[in-house]
């Protein structure tokens, strides 16, 4: 049965790439992909739960290159909420699954973040934001107290201010950041061998990375893909756009011209919302282009 990932990690030289889940959300497919109709997800049932609804992963990518240590997104936080007729959702374990890497909070020394919708916020602070958050809960600070917290500038211009139920929470997410957030732009080293890769359309400062060995000893190379993607089906089928891309023909530009990249034999795809397996390949279109697993 389809189901959330569970961790699971690749090397690329002599650096590991980690994705560490928080817990995941359950979607209705119709819904989030409008453009799938009635009968498009017929094709696709086997990623789809028995119920008919659509899993998705959630949680961080820990990146340990040249010494460093790079968590990619934040995941839910400790939440468990419905959205009625869209989905629901339940977070609560990166922490947990980061000790299983051997870490502490306080080891991380840089926070990326591929954008600020709310499931990939949740742990900026000690509080979750989410709607059924329990009243009168205090900010204390920042969750990974040491670490440098980068973000697009475009991506804080366009949700500083805003109290959205999809976007970072202002008393959760933006105050804590405001004094400590830092800008990075396309093509910028977040690490040795990590690379920002402007990927707008889900978002306007919506980024991706490029993960390459430092050392230049393997070919292979990642690329963390955010939310350009939200499930391997979008592989094939680039025109689905989702119910929350910010500009949704700009998100299938994207989505189309990185689809082209990964078709390279060297490139490994990173989802962190795939469902079952979060690392693959895309192989080149004969008929149409399809996912494959590393695990296949």
């Amino acid at each position: 049965m389809v189901a959330p990932a569970t961790r699971s990690r690749i090397t690329i030289g002599d650096t590991r790439v980690t994705f560490v889940p928080d817990g995941g959300a359950w979607l209705d497919p119709r819904v989030v992909f409008p453009a799938s109709g009635p009968d498009g997800w017929d094709a696709y049932r086997a990623f789809l739960a028995p119920d008919g609804r659509f899993p998705v992963s959630i949680g961080s990518f820990l990146i340990q290159a040249a010494g460093r240590t790079i968590l990619v997104d934040l995941g839910l936080g400790v939440v468990d909420f419905e959205v009625p007729e869209i989905a629901s959702f339940r977070g609560g374990r990166l922490l947990r699954n980061l000790a299983a890497e051997g870490l502490t909070p306080g080891q991380v020394d840089t926070v990326f973040f591929t954008h600020l919708h709310h499931d990939h916020v949740g742990w900026t602070s000690n509080v979750a934001p989410a709607p059924n958050a329990e009243p009168g809960q205090t900010v204390t600070g920042l969750t990974f107290p040491e670490a440098r917290h980068v973000v697009a500038e475009a991506e804080w211009a366009h949700w500083r201010g805003t109290d959205e139920l999809v976007g970072p929470s202002p008393t959760a997410v933006q105050a804590p950041l405001a004094d400590r957030l830092e800008f990075v732009a396309d093509g910028e080293e977040v690490a040795p061998g990590v690379r920002v890769l402007a990927t707008p359309g889900h978002t306007p400062g919506h980024s991706s990375l490029l993960v390459t060995d430092p050392s230049g000893a393997a070919d292979e190379r990642l690329i963390v893909l955010g939310d350009v993607m939200h499930c391997q089906v979008q592989v094939e089928q680039s025109a689905w756009s989702f119910l929350f891309d910010v500009d949704a023909a700009q998100g299938m530009r994207t989505r189309e011209q990185l689809l082209k990249e990964l078709e390279d034999p060297r490139t490994i795809l990173a989802g962190g919302h795939f469902a079952g397996e979060v690392f693959g390949r895309v192989l080149p279109a004969t008929a149409r282009r399809t996912w494959k697993s590393r695990r296949a």
